[in-house]
């Protein structure tokens, strides 16, 4: 048993030194902008949202529809889809969420629930039906309908030259009045982003 005894200090040994050099966590602020990779991450998805929605909101379609129709507030937005058509898995979802953050912050439009959110909260009204009180249920038929759809695709670019990738980020999103058919706003944001070749390679 002794002869084992050194080589078994020396593995325990070796197991807490590997153990003492793990790997460090470090809490940022979700709103710190981390790149690690060229990669499209939460942040370019928070600033395209932020970017875009705000140029929507200035274009003479919201002052149209307030002419139009002088006894409603605000026009009612739907979001239809947005299509991740770039070379990488892009979690769509998460930047159409940032899209509805940024409509329904603005203040300037009502954004209505579309998808598997609208057919949630059916889903819901239809269980109230029978088991909520009836002076407490939301009413089946008193869904507001959209007045414009917003919709739009993600697509990229990649361009490599000694060592060098530049990967290029294209966001289209277009609005539609869903009377007429009529585009009253067609946007685009490009980012842009440059990563050294490491010695494995790109």
């Amino acid at each position: 048993m002794q002869r084992f005894l050194p080589g078994l200090l020396i593995t325990v040994l070796i197991a807490t030194l590997v153990g003492c050099g793990g790997t460090e966590v470090t809490r940022l602020d979700p709103d710190e902008q981390v790149d690690l990779t060229d990669r499209w991450n939460a942040t370019d998805s928070r600033l395209v949202s932020e970017a875009m929605i705000e140029e929507m909101l200035t274009f003479p379609w919201v002052d149209r529809f307030h002419s139009a129709n002088p006894d409603r507030d605000r026009p009612r937005v739907i979001i239809q889809s947005v299509r991740n058509r770039s070379h990488e898995h892009i979690p769509v979802e998460t930047f159409i969420n940032d899209l509805r953050r940024e409509l329904i912050r603005a203040g300037r439009v009502d954004f209505v629930a579309g998808g598997a959110d609208r057919e949630d909260i059916r889903e819901e009204r239809r269980d109230q039906e029978f088991h909520a009180d009836e002076a407490t249920r939301a009413e089946m038929g008193r869904e507001l309908g959209a007045d414009y759809a917003l919709s739009g695709t993600i697509n990229s670019f990649v361009d490599r030259l000694d060592g060098t990738r530049a990967t290029s980020y294209q966001v289209d999103l277009r609005l539609v009045d869903l009377e007429t058919n009529v585009e009253v706003w067609n946007g685009q944001k490009r980012i842009q982003k440059v990563m050294q070749q490491s010695r494995r390679g790109l």
